[in-house]
């Protein structure tokens, strides 16, 4: 079976994680998602942070706030095979529209239990889109060149001033990644890590509910408040325009429509200040 151009996972890694139940995919993951009983089966696009983030998930304890699904090892113990991981299944339904508080609220739990983890020397040597992207949103790579984004990225940019926040390790992408389940706590997926402020994972979850889910500008305030909070904001945007531009090289007009919509609120917000 073939959904777009990935595979359903192969017998001998379903064997490999002990898994005997009939495989169906899931919705969302790109397509690339599958179910096998109480697991959940995907490829990684790269073993080094699929193994440290399975460690990572494995050491965190359930909390009043969040939960994460239990990473599985295979027979010989390791984490990725085949280019596959496995975990366990959690219910939930994604959908942050309408619940930005309870999706902050679990984000600040999940981070909280970070707190203690050195940065990972992988994150160096990522050169995916995204990765690209973050350096390019704090300053520490060169906007993608050429690109009709290049007016919009320099307005950003203009606005993403000092952020004194200390950094440590956060989920850079949970806006589609928070799970919620009624009377129990949210579960948090697909680990995302970035070395930055806590506000910058909140920043990117206001940009994609301004930019994709009709949030009331009102969110800003209520989760970035402050000058600082429009720097933080500024660099999420930057963020997800500069990724569309590394990814495709040409953004899509109506994605600059939509980017600055939001640019114009934020500025707004600046010269109030």
């Amino acid at each position: 079976m073939t959904l777009g151009t990935v595979t359903q996972p192969p017998p001998g890694v379903l064997a490999a994680f002990g898994l005997t139940a009939p495989v169906r995919p899931l919705a969302g993951g790109r397509g690339r998602t599958f179910r096998a009983g109480d697991a959940v089966v995907k490829p990684v696009d790269g073993a080094e942070e699929a193994e440290w983030s399975a460690r990572v998930f494995a050491g965190l304890s359930p909390t009043a706030g969040f939960r994460v699904p239990r990473p599985l090892r295979s027979r010989d113990g390791d984490y990725v095979v085949e280019g596959w991981t496995a975990s366990e299944f959690l219910d939930g339904r994604e959908g942050p529209a309408g619940k930005w508080g309870a999706l902050i609220a679990a984000g600040r739990a999940f981070h909280r239990e970070l707190r203690h983890l050195p940065r990972p020397a992988l994150l160096d040597r990522r050169d995916d889109p995204w990765a690209v992207a973050d350096r390019v949103a704090w300053g520490e790579a060169a906007p993608p060149r050429p690109t009709n984004a290049d007016e919009l990225l320099g307005r950003l940019g203009e606005l993403a001033g000092p952020v004194t926040a200390p950094s440590q390790l956060i989920h850079g992408d949970l806006t589609g990644n928070v799970l919620f389940h009624p009377g129990r706590p949210p579960v948090v997926i697909d680990f995302s890590p970035y070395w930055r402020p806590v506000a910058y994972a909140e920043a990117v979850v206001v940009a994609d509910g301004l930019l994709y889910h009709r949030a009331e500008p009102e969110l800003i305030e209520a989760v970035l408040p402050g000058r600082e909070g429009l720097h933080v904001l500024a660099r999420a945007l930057i963020f997800r325009l500069a990724t569309t531009a590394v990814w495709a090289g040409r953004v899509p007009e109506d994605e600059l429509t939509r980017f600055a919509g939001v640019t114009h609120l934020v500025e707004e917000r600046g010269l109030r200040g």
